[in-house]
């Protein structure tokens, strides 16, 4: 076992942003350092790059000796079921996001974990939130099973913050895009999926409208931003509940345009479902100030950028 006094234990860990998140911890800490978990039994191809162990977050018993026994100091709760996949089973939903988190916060109360990373998202935010710039302290008003466990998540990290002094740290994350992972059931999965139509059959049916403008994020910038912010020092931040975070913010239409570029004959067919009402209810765009100000978020990608790099990676990697 390492003696490294911030080894690292990261649950969900076989999800959209825990895979790329884990080879980037381990880029920076060492491979013995960073320990993935997920509630999937462990394979070769899990273990090939790392530690890989099988872990529910829902069993506080066996969380509790997991971290005691690998010497865990800081934990990235990541399980979570995200929104689109929430609305179709709420109740396991809440259960996972909520009393996961809970028992994460409260292990790390218990062990005196040095510090723990949760992720947030604009779900939190709804009709009653800015639709454009949506500041910081915007009224929280979310219309999802994901929204209210991820609003009710950023009160149990600042309590646990302010009444125990578990130093919880979480970004309130626009929609994610990645090449290296597949979507992970959220309604922005769209800005995903496109990509992969794009370069398969030149076609895709787009569940949303095509003036339908969301924030969003590459995944590089994703990672970078939340290691940024577990590296700060506490000293410099002020909000424990979870950070505004943007980067670019585009619509449908907008994203097949630039993939056209690249793919001239690409052609989206627009046929909206029930997730156009979940997009319908989170904000355009986000303000962020309060990440550029205290910790120096700057994000890297625009999206000219993110379409390139997409691009490349899935036809080198994908389908080659």
């Amino acid at each position: 076992m390492s003696d490294v006094a911030n080894r690292i234990l990261v649950t969900g860990a076989c999800g959209q942003l825990g895979a790329e998140l884990v080879a980037a911890l381990r880029e920076k800490h060492g491979w013995k350092n960073v320990i993935a978990s997920d509630i999937y039994p462990s394979t070769d191809l899990m273990q090939k790059d790392g530690i890989y162990i099988k872990l529910d977050v829902l069993n506080k018993k066996k969380l509790s000796y997991t971290m005691s026994h690998l010497g865990i100091k800081q934990v990235y709760h990541l399980a979570a079921v995200l929104s689109a996949k929430g609305e179709q089973n709420p109740l396991p939903a809440w259960e996972l996001n909520m009393q996961g988190l809970v028992n994460v916060l409260d292990v790390a109360r218990e062990k005196k974990i040095k510090r723990v990373f949760w992720p947030s998202s604009i779900a939190v935010f709804g009709p009653q939130s800015f639709r454009a710039a949506c500041t910081q302290n915007a009224v929280l008003d979310p219309m999802t099973m994901y929204g209210i466990s991820k609003m009710a998540g950023e009160y149990w990290c600042r309590y646990y913050y302010e009444r125990f002094g578990v130093d919880v740290r979480s970004i309130r994350y626009p929609g994610l895009i990645s090449h290296a992972a597949n979507p992970g059931g959220g309604t922005t999965d769209y800005a995903v999926d496109i990509f992969h139509a794009a370069v398969e059959s030149g076609q895709y049916e787009c569940y949303l409208k095509e003036n339908t403008g969301l924030p969003m994020m590459y995944m590089p910038d994703a990672i970078r931003a939340t290691m940024e912010l577990m590296e700060i020092s506490a000293d410099n931040l002020t909000i424990r509940t979870s950070y505004n975070l943007a980067a670019i913010n585009f619509t449908p239409k907008e994203l097949a345009a630039e993939i056209g570029k690249h793919i001239p004959s690409f052609k989206v067919l627009y046929t909206p479902d029930g997730r156009q009402d979940i997009a319908d209810s989170w904000p355009s765009s986000i303000d962020d100030r309060f990440a550029r100000h205290e910790w120096g978020w700057r994000p890297k990608f625009k999206l000219g950028d993110m379409v390139s790099d997409m691009l490349c990676h899935l036809r080198k990697e994908v389908y080659a």
